[in-house]
């Protein structure tokens, strides 16, 4: 998961960029992250053995500002589960005056531990990790500030109840404020804290509750001058930008409609402009826009179709753009940020694209049989117009190929809340897709309901039953493949990974006379295995959802397998663990089904290293052919 993977660590040194010369700054055998220079650059703050250090560039003396640091206190970084939840890997912020550091501590030694074990060893050794599943204690959460001067800390009154989360912690633009994000267990609950830091004292800024989860990742704030601030909210249905006085009294609503802002890049407050990307345009793409703080002036920044990922200049003058669609590799253009072009970056040209016929993405729309319309995109065999053509040649998904020949097809399922599979990008997968779709298969994907993009009725209708209405989708996708006049209704698919693997499970079980095969990486196969964070936010907990968890877990339909099932699991998985798939093969064999397990020795969620991601690929390639 990205938060995990940009950690940094180990020694570091300074560049000069007059002399040319690196400094070397620290010398430790012991892990260091988080390295970050103060406000004014003269010192650098980093953790180090759970521990808060700042060191003075020039003369290079050290100081540790915390001391409590320990195996499982954690000053200024964070647990697994609030990485891999809340996408936070730095603990700890500057303030702006750079004389002290606001950081958070978590305590996880109450939290259970799960044995991840090395079976390639002669004598295998259990080497544990804190991880909460459903229903666990979670770490216990401090917001403290230690002053440079003092080494003191001064802890933040963030209320009487531990079992709560802190996702955000941000510095407001009046002295000696810290703004404070406090989510409880259920996180149908948000309250932002304004922290007097000198005293620790707090007041309650603003609250939002859901009859659902609170979206906590998108909420993007940006204080102003005044101690005002802006923020994002679904709470009229749809994630839009909400600006507030300084007391949490709501000033306007910003942006508004039937569509969603994705993130918000910045607040040029000097112009009164916010830029955000949002899918305005179409629920496919994400494009950048500005407004104005009054909600005035909505304007459309980029324009070519598909997906652009932003990045704005800290004066608001200029940003970069990576954006890609369904036909074009991702490029990347530095623009003005009225739109105009300055220079193209990365084009990002690839020859041998040009010569090889890869098949194309085509999106369309269907209703279920409850009338609700669905997003997906298909792919044909490159051959497959009856007049020939191009290879690049968009068909419609009625049209072209011999009328008497019917199609495979294989669907390709994420699914989980929030997300989307069905957007106008370039597809990492899409030569995969291609070598499938030269052996005469059809590969389709479809969002089904729970999934983003359309706002937060179409996505909470799975709060409580994940899993009831995802798969629900996928067999009514199915189905409508195959009411085509093109598509082998007899030779259906369907694969995915992590909650995309949940759900190819759960389609073959539960649409058994729909799905002839199903291959499913890393899954979740009952949600009482699962993280705390995740699982709760959309189940609340074992105790008070006990139908959810049944209904929901993959092991409670094994007796409903009729179709092909592979199953695939990396050992030491950290994220999904291989105590999934083992409790699904369990129930497999208790009812005398027939199935097929693929397990990597030492692999983790993404089953990656040397030749493996080709090997597995090829083992998946492979069975489909043979069973589909």
């Amino acid at each position: 998961i990205p938060a995990r993977t940009m950690k940094s660590a180990g020694n570091f040194s300074i560049y000069d960029l007059k002399t040319k010369k690196f400094k070397k700054l620290t010398d430790s055998k012991t892990e260091q992250m988080n390295i970050k220079f103060s406000p004014d650059g003269k010192k650098i703050g980093f953790v180090r053995d759970n521990n808060i250090f700042v060191l003075d560039v020039e003369t290079g003396i050290e100081k540790q500002l915390t001391t409590d640091g320990e195996n499982h206190i954690l000053n200024g970084r964070f647990d697994w589960v609030y990485e891999e939840e809340w996408s936070i890997i730095d603990g700890w912020q500057w303030s702006p005056d750079g004389k002290s550091i606001a950081y958070w501590q978590l305590d996880e030694r109450r939290v259970p531990e799960y044995p991840l074990t090395d079976y390639t060893k002669t004598h295998p050794k259990p080497e544990p990790m804190k991880y909460p599943k459903a229903g666990d204690p979670n770490s216990i959460v401090r917001i403290g500030v230690v002053s440079l001067e003092t080494m003191l800390t001064r802890w933040m009154d963030i209320g009487s109840d531990d079992d709560i989360y802190i996702p955000r912690i941000k510095w407001t633009k009046q002295p000696n404020q810290l703004c404070i994000f406090r989510v409880n267990r259920l996180q149908n609950k948000l309250d932002l804290l304004y922290a007097n830091t000198p005293t620790g004292e707090t007041r309650i800024s603003l609250t939002e509750e859901s009859d659902s989860w609170v979206e906590i990742e998108d909420a993007s704030l940006n204080f102003l001058s005044d101690g005002g601030f802006i923020i994002s909210s679904e709470k009229d249905g749809f994630m839009h930008i909400y600006r507030y006085d300084r007391n949490g009294k709501q000033i306007n609503q910003v942006t508004k409609g039937e569509w969603e802002v994705k993130k918000v890049l910045g607040l040029d407050e000097k112009n009164e402009i916010i830029y955000f990307t949002a899918n305005e345009k179409s629920p496919l793409e994400r494009h950048l826009y500005s407004i104005k703080l009054n909600g005035s002036k909505l304007t459309r920044i980029s324009r070519e179709e598909g997906t652009h990922n932003i990045n704005i200049s800290p004066d608001y003058l200029v940003y970069l753009d990576t954006y890609s669609n369904k036909s074009m590799l991702p490029k990347i253009n530095l623009h003005t940020v009225g739109g105009k072009l300055i220079r193209q970056v990365e084009e990002n040209r690839v020859p041998a694209y040009d010569e090889y016929r890869l098949s194309q993405r085509e999106f369309f729309k269907f209703n279920t049989i409850d009338g609700v319309e669905l997003n997906g995109w298909m792919m044909k065999p490159v051959d497959f117009s009856a007049e020939g053509g191009s290879a690049r040649r968009v068909e419609s998904l009625t049209s072209g190929g011999d009328p008497t020949k019917k199609y495979p097809v294989l669907m390709y399922v994420y699914g989980g809340p929030g997300s989307q599979t069905v957007l106008n990008e370039w597809d990492r997968n899409i030569l995969w897709y291609t070598l499938l779709t030269q052996k005469g298969y059809i590969i389709v994907s479809v969002d089904g309901r729970g999934t983003g993009g359309r706002g937060k009725a179409f996505k909470s209708i799975t709060y409580k039953n994940l899993g009831k209405w995802e798969t629900t989708d996928q067999i009514e996708g199915a189905k409508y493949l195959a009411s085509l006049p093109y598509v082998d209704a007899s030779r259906i698919g369907i694969w995915g990974w992590s909650y995309g693997g949940y759900m190819a499970c759960m389609s073959i079980l539960l649409g058994a006379d729909v799905f002839k095969t199903a291959v499913s990486v890393a899954p979740v196969t009952d949600w009482k295995f699962y993280d705390t964070i995740y699982t709760e936010r959309f189940m609340q907990t074992p105790e008070l959802n006990p139908d959810g968890y049944r209904d929901g877990a993959s092991t409670t339909h094994a007796s409903k397998l009729k179709g092909n099932l592979l199953i695939i699991h990396g050992t030491a998985d950290d994220n999904v663990h291989w105590q999934n798939t083992i409790a699904l093969v369990s129930e497999l064999q208790k009812h005398n089904k027939q199935f097929q397990t693929a397990f990597y020795p030492g692999g983790t969620h993404g089953v990656a290293g040397g030749i493996v991601r080709l090997q597995l690929y090829t083992m998946i390639t492979d069975y489909i052919l043979e069973k589909l």
